[in-house]
């Protein structure tokens, strides 16, 4: 990459443990609460909710958090980070289904509708989906920044957001043949920056204006953050399409190759792949630049963009 990261792996490491930990904590806490819940309702939830994963999006909520200033020990932005987990799980069990990209597996294991059956994969994606605004409304004692929070998950997840990608990536084949047909950068921008980018930089965003609202940070802190969640949200679905060609299954955890075999419009498709590997650097400088403007205390920022633009899996 185009610079080297002012802090070092381990302390990445360090704090994507300790997120992670603490994010599952806090959903164990939320769906242990759920005493009316159906018992194989909250276990389908749970198959999702609890499995293997990287956690990348709640850790970005923390990592925001303090890197606009908000304190280490401040609980606040937990709300935020356990839903933006559940609404990505939401999406992972949904996007898995036959009538979606038909996946066996996820993360090394059944996908849950092989588990526990399509209605229920079905109710479980939409218990998590109402789950995710619930607990910031619980959760957040400021009835003005929980409303701010969940109008930003919302706007995220929604049809211009998140949903609208996934149309957009996947679904009415009629309106993906005149997207393929238009096949320029900017439309596979567009359906990127929709599909996957809008969860992470909202990601980011939930946990500046957590920072915010108990006096870290400011309106240009918030833009700074949203640039670096752009460019993250963009390298993160770059480094997806580079690795469906080059990664295998087993690293993976899901089947590889599907994009090229059903045609799909991705950067490796559009400029081959060093010309993805090209642009996945450039958001990566961006991530670099943006890091640098925050100053030391958002020193991982620029580490993690390394390490997702690095990932095998």
């Amino acid at each position: 990459m185009s610079s080297t990261p002012v802090s070092s792996p381990a302390d990445l490491k360090e704090f994507l443990n300790s997120a992670a930990a603490r994010t599952a904590a806090s959903l164990k806490d939320y769906v242990d609460s759920l005493k009316d819940s159906p018992a194989k309702l909250s276990e389908a939830i749970g198959y999702s909710l609890f499995g293997p994963g990287k956690r990348v999006r709640p850790a970005l909520v923390l990592l925001c958090h303090q890197a606009a200033g908000g304190s280490e020990r401040d609980e606040l932005a937990l709300a935020p980070a356990a839903a933006i987990e559940m609404i990505h799980c939401f999406s992972l069990i949904h996007d898995d289904l036959p009538a979606m990209d038909n996946d066996d597996l996820r993360r090394g294991r059944p996908t849950n509708h092989k588990v526990y059956g399509d209605a229920l994969a079905i109710l479980a994606g939409d218990a998590l989906s109402s789950m995710a605004f619930e607990v910031i409304a619980k959760k957040v004692p400021d009835a003005a920044l929980a409303s701010r929070l969940i109008l930003e998950l919302a706007l995220a997840t929604g049809p211009e957001g998140m949903i609208g990608g996934q149309v957009l990536d996947t679904c009415h084949p009629n309106e993906s043949r005149e997207v393929v047909d238009a096949a320029t950068l900017p439309k596979l921008q567009q359906i990127h920056r929709m599909k996957t980018g809008a969860l992470i930089r909202c990601s980011c965003r939930l946990g500046a204006l957590c920072a915010m609202g108990t006096g870290g940070g400011n309106e240009a802190t918030l833009q700074a953050i949203d640039t670096y969640g752009r460019a993250i949200g963009l390298a993160f679905q770059i480094v997806d399409d580079i690795l469906d060609v080059v990664a295998t299954a087993e690293q993976m955890g899901k089947k590889t190759g599907k994009d090229a075999a059903i045609g799909k419009l991705t950067y490796p498709s559009l400029v081959g792949l060093d010309g993805a590997r090209d642009f996945l650097d450039e958001q990566v400088r961006i991530a670099d630049a943006i890091a640098a403007q925050l100053g030391p205390h958002a020193a991982l920022l620029s580490q993690l963009a390394h390490d997702l633009a690095n990932r095998t899996h």
